[in-house]
């Protein structure tokens, strides 16, 4: 016994070092962690516990009969977060740069398999040269292997993907079909084809890091929600995030205790609007007053900046925020803008999330470069995720809500619960100046008439009590009780069922 114990030392001992000392300094030289020092940090101390230690390659080709590594290049596993279960994965660069053989696939699968029959999270860890090339086709059966548990992941328990080195080739469709992508900036990167292959088809050149690095991820593409500094802040944050997260689609939000008074009123934003209607304000500032504790976690802040997403907390439970920011493109909805608010939205449908819309929306952006990208089609999209939406939905109208935009943005008539708005809000089927300058064109040179027509619709129209006189409104609130009449409506809301007619899947305007 004692010689199959000392084995079983030799063997985990031999696991844990990975590519060995050399590659282990070669990781940490560039600023990174290796794969189980990631765990270390992300996990509760103490927590995780490793599957599939042994599991080695099972390669002939190319002499790969004489470089089985334990662990084969991931390190699989569970622990808990905070005290809460959740499975991981992290791929081990120091072995085989990380690459995907059909033991390493099968590894991350058997986790992924697990997590869905407890019902908790899955966080994967990048850190690849892609799939290994000695494996061939097996390698690409295993990614598929791992994508078809994505596919079937989705929407039954949460997806994290944190892109802490390369992911490139079919390697990015995984974490693309997870629910967030975090990366580390300077030493993350994502591409399916790298600037060697761009440079030989189209010509043109381009660093990895312009091609699919962290900034480009999160300001260009979209594709990333966040990047962070370096390896143990992307994973001290991730940690914050999770927090907000249920386990799976049966679970009701987290809570957490809080002493922030449900009954809290925030005087100042009683002068928040400004008088002139085309100067803007920042909406975050509404966020951070009316929330627990002022603490907002925002998604993709850098992308598509006139839309807000995130994650907050009211009364201690988990809320979804959408919020137009009249601060970028004067908060109007353009193609960008409108899936990522509509892929948020159906996440937090997914698991129970309940959502506050905040609106200040003159339209959506007009221009030949939005219609002929499809505006119509990717606009349609938020119009979809909000109709399809069966978790409280609670709306409230600060300023500007016009046109079809006012619809979108979560109205009374896509089943909004609960639809308030400040005596400041405008609920028109456009701008005053424009629906003058339509309905009296015959005294458009007439300047003076037109100001007076201008004020004119503006008093009849363009305030919320129209929309109030038809239900469209369900109360015009001081803005110094936001934050308590948000409380009452999602505590109202707590026991609300709501189904959709049975069918397989609708069909988004993909």
């Amino acid at each position: 016994m004692h010689k199959i114990i000392q084995q079983l030392e030799k063997k985990r001992a031999q696991a844990k070092q990975g590519g060995g000392e050399a590659r282990i300094e070669t990781q940490h030289a560039k600023g990174k962690l290796t794969a189980r020092e990631r765990i270390e940090v992300l996990l509760d101390q103490g927590s995780f516990e490793e599957w599939d230690i042994f599991v080695e390659h099972r390669c002939t080709d190319f002499g790969m009969q004489d470089k089985a590594i334990p662990g084969d290049g991931v390190v699989t596993g569970y622990g808990t977060i905070n005290g809460r279960l959740v499975f991981i994965y992290s791929q081990d660069f120091t072995v085989f740069g990380g690459s995907l053989s059909e033991a390493h696939a099968e590894k991350i699968c058997k986790v992924m398999d697990q997590a869905m029959k407890v019902g908790a999270p899955i966080i994967g860890i990048s850190d690849s040269g892609g799939a290994r090339i000695q494996e061939g086709v097996a390698s690409l059966g295993g990614y598929a292997e791992v994508f078809q548990r994505n596919v079937l992941a989705s929407g039954v328990v949460p997806q994290i993907s944190l892109v802490m080195g390369p992911c490139a080739g079919g390697a990015v469709y995984s974490p693309a079909i997870t629910d967030f992508i975090f990366m580390v900036e300077d030493s993350a990167y994502m591409f399916v084809t790298g600037p060697d292959v761009v440079k030989t088809v189209t010509h043109e050149e381009v660093s990895a890091e312009d091609l699919g690095g962290s900034t480009t991820h999160t300001s260009r593409s979209g594709v990333a929600a966040l990047a962070f500094e370096n390896d143990v802040q992307t994973l001290l944050m991730t940690r914050r995030f999770f927090n907000f997260l249920p386990s799976n689609n049966r679970d009701g939000p987290p809570h957490r205790s809080s002493d922030d008074s449900p009954t809290r009123t925030e005087k100042s934003l009683d002068t928040l609007i400004p008088d002139n209607p085309n100067r803007p304000y920042d909406i975050k500032e509404i966020i951070g007053k009316v929330v627990d504790e002022g603490d907002f976690f925002e998604l993709q802040s850098n992308y598509a900046k006139n839309i807000i997403i995130g994650f907050a907390r009211m009364q201690g439970n988990s809320v979804g925020f959408v919020a137009n920011q009249p601060m970028v493109l004067a908060g109007c909805l353009d193609i960008n803008a409108s899936i990522k608010a509509a892929r948020f939205v159906r996440f937090c449908d997914a698991f129970n999330i309940p959502i506050i819309t905040l609106v200040d929306v003159p339209g959506f952006m007009p221009g030949t470069a939005q219609e002929y990208g499809g505006i119509i089609k990717h606009g349609a999209k938020l119009l979809y995720a909000y109709a399809e939406c069966t978790v409280p939905k609670i709306t409230l109208i600060t300023r500007k809500a016009y046109g079809g935009a006012y619809d979108v943005m979560a109205s009374k008539h896509l089943r909004g619960d609960v639809n308030l708005a400040w005596p400041s809000a405008e609920i028109a089927v456009m701008g005053p100046k424009g629906a003058v300058e339509i309905i009296f064109r015959e005294e458009a040179k007439d300047a003076a008439a037109i100001k007076a027509r201008t004020e004119e619709y503006r008093e009849k129209f363009a305030n919320p009590f129209v929309a109030g006189r038809r239900g469209y409104i369900d109360d015009v609130i001081f803005p110094r009780d936001t934050r308590k009449r948000l409380c009452r409506s999602l505590a109202m809301l707590r026991n609300k069922k709501l189904e959709n007619p049975w069918r397989k899947h609708g069909n988004i305007p993909l």
